[in-house]
């Protein structure tokens, strides 16, 4: 069961995921495809992402995902869990009749 994350974990969230947007800014004739193209990510956006990533990792576990693979799919079970229901499907609409 993942635990919920402290104040003081999603304040680091927020101010890791301020210093990916300020890296971005560093560049602003770029476009994000031009920014996120894996050949050419400039190294502070990268190094951005890294220190997001920690700030993350850090809000439901006390060491590193050991990949990026598995964090992905520990944070969309998250996802599923705090959704699950959100989005229920509707039953069909009853048609009204000409006599109605």
């Amino acid at each position: 069961m993942a635990r919920e994350p402290q104040p003081k974990a999603k304040g680091e969230v927020e101010k890791a995921a301020q210093g990916v947007l300020d890296a971005r800014a560093q560049f602003p004739g770029s476009s994000l495809a031009d920014l996120y193209d894996p050949l050419t990510m400039p190294p502070a956006l990268v190094k951005a992402h890294q220190e997001l990533d920690k700030a993350v990792d850090k809000c439901y576990r006390p060491t590193p995902f050991e990949s990026e693979t598995k964090r992905i799919e520990y944070l969309f079970e998250l996802y599923e869990k705090y959704t699950a229901g959100l989005f229920a499907v509707e039953g069909k609409k009853k048609k009204k009749g000409k006599n109605q």
